[in-house]
Protein backbone atom coordinates (compact mmCIF):
# COMPACT_ATOMS: atom_id res chain seq x y z
CA UNK A 1 0.00 0.00 0.00
CA UNK A 2 2.62 2.23 0.72
CA UNK A 3 4.21 2.46 -2.88
CA UNK A 4 0.76 3.77 -4.17
CA UNK A 5 0.85 6.55 -1.72
CA UNK A 6 4.37 7.83 -2.33
CA UNK A 7 2.97 7.90 -5.94
CA UNK A 8 -0.31 9.44 -5.05
CA UNK A 9 1.88 11.91 -3.15
CA UNK A 10 3.91 12.61 -6.42
CA UNK A 11 1.29 13.06 -8.44
CA UNK A 12 -0.13 15.94 -5.88
CA UNK A 13 3.45 17.17 -6.03
CA UNK A 14 2.81 17.36 -9.86
CA UNK A 15 0.03 19.25 -9.16
CA UNK A 16 1.80 22.09 -7.46
CA UNK A 17 5.60 21.65 -8.57
CA UNK A 18 4.90 24.38 -11.27
CA UNK A 19 3.83 27.45 -8.60
CA UNK A 20 6.49 26.34 -6.16
CA UNK A 21 9.17 26.09 -8.55
CA UNK A 22 7.96 28.80 -10.58
CA UNK A 23 8.04 27.62 -14.05
CA UNK A 24 5.51 27.75 -16.64
CA UNK A 25 4.85 26.88 -20.53
CA UNK A 26 4.72 23.33 -21.89
CA UNK A 27 6.10 21.86 -18.69
CA UNK A 28 3.61 23.46 -16.17
CA UNK A 29 0.36 22.75 -18.35
CA UNK A 30 2.17 18.85 -18.53
CA UNK A 31 2.56 18.36 -14.53
CA UNK A 32 -1.07 19.50 -14.16
CA UNK A 33 -2.37 16.99 -16.96
CA UNK A 34 0.09 14.26 -15.78
CA UNK A 35 -0.31 14.66 -11.71
CA UNK A 36 -3.72 14.49 -11.41
CA UNK A 37 -4.09 11.55 -13.73
CA UNK A 38 -1.21 9.62 -11.58
CA UNK A 39 -2.20 10.84 -7.86
CA UNK A 40 -5.71 9.18 -9.32
CA UNK A 41 -4.30 5.72 -10.22
CA UNK A 42 -2.35 5.13 -7.27
CA UNK A 43 -5.32 5.82 -5.00
CA UNK A 44 -7.52 3.63 -6.99
CA UNK A 45 -4.66 1.07 -7.28
CA UNK A 46 -4.54 0.63 -3.23
CA UNK A 47 -7.30 -1.39 -3.35
CA UNK A 48 -6.17 -5.40 -3.66
CA UNK A 49 -8.95 -5.83 -6.59
CA UNK A 50 -8.02 -2.69 -9.02
CA UNK A 51 -3.89 -3.30 -8.28
CA UNK A 52 -2.96 -3.95 -11.69
CA UNK A 53 -4.11 -0.56 -12.32
CA UNK A 54 -0.43 0.73 -11.04
CA UNK A 55 0.74 -0.01 -14.01
CA UNK A 56 -0.50 3.07 -15.66
CA UNK A 57 1.75 4.62 -13.58
CA UNK A 58 4.96 3.06 -15.08
CA UNK A 59 3.75 4.71 -18.62
CA UNK A 60 3.08 8.33 -16.92
CA UNK A 61 6.43 8.24 -15.60
CA UNK A 62 8.38 7.39 -18.93
CA UNK A 63 5.76 10.08 -20.06
CA UNK A 64 7.15 12.47 -17.60
CA UNK A 65 10.97 11.51 -18.24
CA UNK A 66 10.33 11.60 -22.07
CA UNK A 67 8.07 14.73 -22.32
CA UNK A 68 11.33 17.16 -21.55
CA UNK A 69 12.98 15.96 -25.01
CA UNK A 70 9.66 16.46 -26.97
CA UNK A 71 8.22 19.40 -25.50
CA UNK A 72 11.67 21.75 -25.27
CA UNK A 73 11.84 21.85 -21.37
CA UNK A 74 14.31 24.48 -19.28
CA UNK A 75 16.95 23.34 -16.95
CA UNK A 76 14.64 23.07 -13.78
CA UNK A 77 11.69 21.58 -15.36
CA UNK A 78 13.67 18.73 -16.98
CA UNK A 79 15.35 17.71 -13.70
CA UNK A 80 12.13 18.02 -12.11
CA UNK A 81 10.46 16.11 -14.50
CA UNK A 82 12.88 13.18 -14.46
CA UNK A 83 13.21 12.83 -10.87
CA UNK A 84 9.55 12.55 -10.93
CA UNK A 85 9.37 10.10 -13.88
CA UNK A 86 11.59 7.33 -12.26
CA UNK A 87 9.92 8.23 -9.16
CA UNK A 88 6.12 7.14 -10.59
CA UNK A 89 7.61 3.86 -12.53
CA UNK A 90 9.92 2.78 -9.37
CA UNK A 91 6.82 2.78 -6.88
CA UNK A 92 4.45 1.67 -9.38
CA UNK A 93 6.37 -1.78 -9.99
CA UNK A 94 6.38 -2.38 -6.26
CA UNK A 95 3.71 -5.26 -6.70
CA UNK A 96 2.48 -4.90 -2.83
CA UNK A 97 0.96 -7.73 -0.39
CA UNK A 98 -2.28 -9.66 -1.56
CA UNK A 99 -4.25 -11.09 0.94
CA UNK A 100 -7.28 -12.94 -0.85
CA UNK A 101 -7.79 -14.53 -3.95
CA UNK A 102 -9.94 -12.06 -5.60
CA UNK A 103 -11.55 -15.21 -8.34
CA UNK A 104 -9.13 -15.24 -11.33
CA UNK A 105 -9.99 -11.93 -13.15
CA UNK A 106 -10.76 -11.69 -16.52
CA UNK A 107 -8.79 -15.10 -17.57
CA UNK A 108 -11.59 -17.12 -15.10
CA UNK A 109 -14.23 -16.11 -18.18
CA UNK A 110 -12.41 -18.15 -20.33
CA UNK A 111 -13.92 -21.28 -21.31
CA UNK A 112 -11.91 -24.36 -19.83
CA UNK A 113 -10.09 -22.57 -16.84
CA UNK A 114 -11.41 -22.81 -13.12
CA UNK A 115 -11.14 -20.54 -10.38
CA UNK A 116 -9.67 -22.68 -7.29
CA UNK A 117 -12.31 -22.39 -4.31
CA UNK A 118 -11.33 -20.21 -1.59
CA UNK A 119 -8.87 -21.45 1.28
CA UNK A 120 -10.30 -22.37 4.18
CA UNK A 121 -14.51 -21.53 2.83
Amino acid sequence: MWPRLVNAAVGLWLMAAPAVLGYGGAARTNDRIVGPVAAAVAVIAVWEASRSLRWANVGAGLWLVLAPWFLDYGALPLLHSTAAGFVLMTFAVIPGRMTARLGGGWGALLPGRRVPPEEGG
